[in-house]
């Protein structure tokens, strides 16, 4: 029996409802578009035309994958990110729109004049730093990870985006890949660090939980472990005037403010996402 490209969404989103998929049909459809390798506007235009066997059997697999609670992204291995198209993988987060505040905080404070060398400490699917270069062709950049496997995947972006030649890319849990400070340091470090405590792992999304990589999410008892590293750390490796910039989660504007030496850092702002949640902070080197 033939399957339409109609048949096929609405067959789709009645599969994900049953599973608990939100927005259903839109995911149904994203997925076809996938299979199909077409745009959206395509399956829209083309809504009677019938799949084949073999996309039928791609489709299904894939809706039971998203049914299972695996994300949309990790299924077609790619997310878009301040309007470029990126890697991921299970080796890596799925970039944010909210992780999109710290890149324009960041080119707000920098002048694409200038050529700043940046550091970006777990850089995952390298989604920040890359942009941060393919916004500031005069930058270059070190990128730092503790997952070799979460460096590859950013060195593929990096290729893709055409800023490679302009990233160095190291093995290191925080800074120390980098051994003791030398030379004239970092004009910019920043991160979207870990930052889900332990006790709160269980209450997150399944497709958060149980799919993106823990390393990458948990940071402690009460998630600031790698946010107080940085605060005491990035100064060894920024120059004077240098710029801290890094996302915070959403219950921990108190307790970080808490944490910042007003002796080592000037606070610059505290950036609100979207939805008026303090985000991302920036601080300067005194």
């Amino acid at each position: 029996m033939s399957t339409s490209i109609a048949q096929a969404i609405l067959q789709g989103a009645n599969k994900l409802r049953k599973a608990g998929v939100p927005d259903e049909r839109r995911e149904a459809g994203s997925l076809l578009i996938f299979v199909l390798d077409r745009d959206r506007s395509y399956i829209l235009t083309h809504a009677e035309d019938e799949l084949s066997d073999e996309q039928v059997e791609k489709f299904i697999e894939s809706l039971d994958e998203r049914a299972r609670g695996k994300p949309l992204q990790y299924i077609t291995g790619r997310q878009e990110f301040f309007g470029l198209e990126f890697e991921v993988n299970s080796d890596v987060l799925i970039p944010r729109p909210e992780t999109e505040l710290l890149v324009e905080a960041a080119l707000s404070l920098v002048s694409q004049n200038e050529a700043p060398f940046i550091c970006d400490v777990g850089t995952g699917s390298g989604c920040i730093v890359v942009t941060l270069l393919h916004k500031l062709p005069r930058a270059r950049a070190v990128a730092l990870d503790i997952s070799p496997a979460a460096l590859a995947v950013a060195e593929r972006n990096a290729t893709r985006h055409g800023v490679r030649d302009r990233l160095s890319l190291v093995t290191s849990d925080c800074f120390a890949g980098l051994g003791p400070a030398s030379g004239p340091g970092f004009d910019l470090i920043v991160s979207n660090p870990p930052y889900v405590s332990e006790r709160a792992i269980d209450d997150l999304q399944r497709e958060v939980r149980d799919f993106e990589p823990r390393a990458a999410l948990v940071s402690g008892a009460d998630g600031l472990i790698v946010i107080r590293r940085l605060l005491l750390e990035s100064r060894d490796y920024l120059k004077s005037g240098g710029l801290l910039i890094f996302e915070m989660g959403f219950d921990q504007h108190d307790a970080v403010r808490q944490l910042i030496d007003e002796n080592a850092w000037k606070l610059l702002e505290i950036y609100d996402d979207l939805q008026g949640i303090p985000r991302t902070v920036a601080l300067a080197k005194h």
